[in-house]
């Protein structure tokens, strides 16, 4: 088996807890990885000035994969994330969301088999932003009012939604590439074309457009976003890989997790031609820290993802299996989990010994 060498960032709260309960199973699993341990954060504002300093994002570019627990985006300091920060450098264009159903979860849904692959550079996250009463505002509000593109109220506050070919292009050829590699059997394209006739339009024109070239191979539909969120509640089956774009992609992809048990059974990659970040989405909750008591299932799964991107599939797939086992079984989890199913925390274990039931399995 060849060897690896990861990034780690532990991250804040529950992060070191529940990153060091992924590192037990994915060694006990026998795959062979030189951890290169590196801190990001609130952690580290005091010794930086910024919650990820630049060694952190060059010790992701030497290894090229990386693993985080959750990390706090200190409040009040001008940084708006630090998730954000990373994929904007690292050119993290795909934001993966797998969903699926696992028995013993206390889900509401079964039989959900649901892939979400999100765009993550531009749309209204591109970070283009104009605040309300700054003279640039005016500017902007006089230009469009002016070149007969609307009337904004002078007290706005904008922010704008750029989507372009290249942007669209990428992410829909990705998810395709993803379906057929995955024996997945169809894509949906994801958007508001209705209303947003330029950019979300130009969105759908290129999903078509490439549609097109896996004509035969894959099935193709596009759905708008309001009509696909009921559709989910209604009928997740209908669902396979979906393609989105960045906002709705985050909030299609939470809904999604909700079908399936919530963010603490949700994985999540980060994925660019470079490189690639693997995460749990929940949040560091650090309320718990030190107790032992988070649920390290999201980033144990993340961990999966991680395995299946560098070759891995065998020890993956033996993770994957015994987190299902220990879950059905339901008599060493985490109080999460026990208080969905029974009602009550009685009888729930803690972060390593939910570990310790899984490696078990292995």
């Amino acid at each position: 088996m060849a060897k690896h060498t990861i990034t780690l960032i532990p991250g804040d709260g529950i992060g070191p807890e529940i990153t060091t309960a992924m590192r037990r199973v994915v060694e006990a699993a026998g795959v062979d990885i030189e951890w290169q341990a590196v801190d990001a954060g609130e952690g580290v504002m005091d010794a930086y000035g910024t919650p990820l300093p630049e060694h952190v994002i060059d010790a992701i570019r030497e290894t090229r994969i990386a693993i985080k627990g959750p990390i706090t985006t200190p409040v009040g300091t001008g940084f708006r994330s630090v998730n954000v920060a990373l994929r904007k450098a690292l050119d993290l264009y795909v934001n993966l969301r797998p969903a699926f159903s696992i028995a013993g979860t206390g889900a509401r849904y079964d039989g959900v088999d649901i892939v979400i692959v999100r765009e993550n550079t531009e749309d209204l996250y591109a970070g283009v932003e104009f605040q309300e009463g700054a003279p640039e505002t005016a500017e902007l509000i006089d230009w469009v009012r002016e070149h007969g593109a609307g009337s904004i109220r002078p007290d706005s506050g904008i922010s704008l939604k750029p989507i372009s070919i290249t942007g669209s292009s990428r992410i829909v050829r990705w998810a395709f590439e993803y379906a057929l590699a995955n024996g997945r059997s169809k894509v949906t394209a994801v958007h508001k074309a209705n209303i947003l006739k330029y950019s979300d339009g130009l969105f759908l024109k290129v999903a078509r457009e490439i549609a097109e070239e896996y004509a035969g191979r894959m099935e193709f539909e596009d759905r708008i976003v309001d009509m696909t969120c009921m559709g989910l509640v209604l009928r997740p089956e209908d669902f396979d890989v979906m393609v989105l774009p960045n906002l709705y992609g985050d909030i299609v992809s939470d809904l999604v997790a909700g079908l399936v048990g919530g963010l603490g059974i949700a994985p999540g990659a980060n994925i660019g031609e470079e490189y690639a970040v693997f995460e749990p989405v929940h949040g560091s909750a650090p309320k718990y820290t030190g107790k032992d008591v988070a649920n390290p299932t999201a980033e144990i799964l993340s961990a999966v993802l991680m395995l299946r991107h560098i070759g891995e599939r065998e020890p993956a797939d033996r993770i994957l299996a015994a987190v299902k086992a220990v879950l059905a079984e339901g008599t060493a989890v985490t109080y999460d989990i026990k208080r969905t199913n029974t009602g009550s925390t009685s009888g729930s274990v803690g972060t390593q010994a939910y570990a310790d039931a899984i490696i078990g399995k292995l």
